[in-house]
């Protein structure tokens, strides 16, 4: 709640300052204000964040891009990003990664994919489908973490390394933490490797696979 409260305080100084303002006594937000409170439905959730201007990528997005899936899930996965189709689409992962997300859960899982829910950290597609920045990435967050608390997942499943990093405020390589555990608030969290990136590089399919094998262990499927 902090970060979104920042990013409003921040773009309202910049507003001032486009007005010709260098010092101003305006306190924009107070304390004790509860206009910043965060829907508790994913319905209002979901048209707050398709509004939001809050950072930069709201200025070139064609859609943003919620998330979808059960709300009552038991297994979430998160991604880094939305990529071009997905821009276009509205709807997360639709691309060749979307579509093998997808295979991973029906046929590991053994799950319709609309048993899960999916969602990004971010929910705007950076331009030429760059890394989210640590701004871009903190001012997003607080919708993630709502995501995720009107959802109640027993497990979560991230996609890459900045999925892993910003949910948990770890760095430490991808490589050598996926499929690993980590206990966090009421829910578990198990990062393997994104889609694309077995794209690119097929040969680590064997080790989603076995990640993919210890979720569904977990969770009894």
């Amino acid at each position: 709640m902090k970060n979104l409260k920042n990013a409003l305080l921040l773009k309202q100084l910049y507003q001032l300052k486009q007005l010709g303002y260098k010092y101003t006594s305006v306190t924009p937000y107070k304390d004790e204000e509860q206009d910043l409170r965060l829907p508790d439905t994913l319905a209002s959730l979901e048209k707050q964040a398709m509004e939001c201007h809050l950072c930069e990528l709201s200025k070139t997005r064609h859609k943003a891009v919620f998330g979808e899936g059960d709300p009552n899930a038991e297994i979430m996965f998160i991604g880094e990003a939305p990529g071009t189709m997905e821009d276009s689409a509205g709807k997360p992962f639709v691309g060749r990664s979307g579509e093998l997300l997808t295979k991973m859960i029906e046929n590991v899982l053994h799950i319709p994919r609309s048993d899960v829910y999916i969602t990004n950290v971010v929910k705007c597609r950076p331009p030429n489908n760059e890394t989210p920045t640590p701004t871009q990435a903190h001012t997003c967050q607080p919708y993630l973490m709502k995501q995720i608390a009107l959802i109640r997942p027993k497990l979560i499943v991230t996609l890459g390394a900045t999925a892993y990093h910003y949910l948990t405020g770890d760095d430490t390589e991808i490589s050598k933490v996926r499929g690993t555990l980590h206990k966090q608030n009421d829910y578990t969290v198990i990062p393997t490797y994104h889609p694309s990136y077995l794209l690119r590089n097929p040969s680590a399919k064997k080790e989603v696979f076995d990640d993919l094998l210890k979720v569904k262990e977990l969770m009894g499927k």
